[in-house]
C-alpha cells in the first residue's frame, strides 16, 4: 500500500469510526466497488490497522481527557469524596455497556468474521443500519434525561446495542447513540457516552490485535507509512468528534436523519452496483 492509498484509508477510518455510518461497513463495500488492492490477511495489513487504532483512541482520549482524568483519579481515591462516587459510578456504567459486546464478539467472532468476505451483504446491512437511525429517530424518548441520570440498567442496554456493531454494516456509534435515545437520553449525553465507551472498545480490540503483530513478517517502510496514516486517522478522528458533539448539541430533534438517509441511499447503490455492474 503506497503512502497516498494509505492517507485515504485513514482518513475514512478517521471519519466513520465515530459518524454513526459504520467504519466496518465502508471498509469492506468501498474497496470493493473501487477495486482496490487490500490484503486484509497481509502481513503488512495488520501493523497498518492496529496504528490506525490507536490514532483514532488517542483522539478519543485527547477531546475527553477531562472525563478520564476525572474517572481515574476518583477510581484510584485521589479526589474528594463526591467526587470519587461520582467517578467511579461512570466508571462502573462504562463497565457495564462494554461487557456485552466482549462476550458476544468473543464467542461469536468466526462468524462475524466470515461476513468480511461478502462485500453485497455488508452492504445490506448498511442500509439496515440506516433504517435503524431513522425509526430509532422516530420512537425516540422524551430526551429530557441529562446523562448524569443514566443508571446500570440504562449501561447495559446501550451495551446490547453496542453487539449489533459486530456486523459489518451497523455503526457503534450510531447503534450506542439509538439505544441511549431510547433510554430518554438527549442526543448530546448520548454521544458523549457513546464516544466514552468506545475508548475501551478501540483499546480492547487493538490489544487482540498485538501478539499478532510481534509475529508478523513486517517489511521496511511500512511502520513508517503506518504511523503516518495512523497520525491523520488521529486528526480526522479528534475532527470528527468536535464537529459531532457540537453537531448533536443543535439538533436534538432529528440528529439522525441525515446519516440514515446516507446509509439507506448508499447500501442500495453499492449492492446495485456490486450485484448488477461488478
Amino acid at each position: 500500500m503506497d503512502l497516498l492509498h494509505a492517507i485515504l484509508v485513514a482518513i475514512l477510518q478517521g471519519a466513520t469510526e465515530l459518524f454513526p455510518v459504520s467504519s466496518l461497513g465502508h471498509a469492506v463495500v468501498l474497496p470493493a466497488i473501487f477495486h482496490w488492492n487490500l490484503d486484509q490477511k497481509s502481513d503488512s495489513f495488520l501493523p497498518f490497522l492496529v496504528l490506525l487504532h490507536t490514532g483514532t483512541a488517542a483522539a478519543l482520549f485527547i477531546y475527553f481527557w477531562r472525563d478520564w482524568v476525572r474517572i481515574i483519579r476518583g477510581v484510584l481515591g485521589l479526589a474528594g469524596a463526591s467526587e470519587v462516587a461520582d467517578a467511579r459510578r461512570v466508571f462502573l456504567l462504562i463497565v457495564i455497556a462494554t461487557i456485552p459486546a466482549v462476550i458476544f464478539g468473543f464467542v461469536f467472532n468466526k462468524f462475524f468474521r466470515d461476513l468480511f468476505a461478502s462485500p453485497i451483504l455488508v452492504s445490506c446491512i448498511l442500509v439496515l443500519n440506516g433504517l435503524m437511525l431513522l425509526v430509532g429517530e422516530r420512537i425516540k424518548g422524551s430526551g429530557a434525561r441529562p446523562l448524569s441520570a443514566l443508571t446500570p440498567t440504562d449501561a447495559l442496554v446501550i451495551g446490547l446495542w453496542q453487539c449489533g456493531a459486530l456486523f459489518p454494516g451497523i455503526s457503534r456509534s450510531g447503534a450506542t447513540i439509538i439505544g441511549g435515545v431510547l433510554r430518554g437520553v438527549d442526543h448530546e449525553g448520548s454521544a458523549h457516552f457513546s464516544f466514552l465507551i468506545a475508548l475501551p472498545i478501540i483499546v480492547g480490540a487493538t490489544v487482540l490485535e498485538v501478539p499478532h503483530l510481534l509475529r508478523a513478517n513486517v517489511a521496511p517502510g511500512v511502520l513508517g507509512t503506518a504511523a503516518i496514516a495512523a497520525l491523520v486517522a488521529g486528526v480526522v478522528a479528534l475532527a470528527s468528534t468536535w464537529f459531532l458533539m457540537r453537531y448533536f448539541a443543535n439538533h436534538e430533534r432529528w440528529a439522525m436523519d441525515p446519516f440514515g438517509y446516507y446509509c439507506v441511499a448508499a447500501g442500495l447503490l453499492a449492492a446495485g452496483y456490486l450485484g448488477f455492474v461488478a
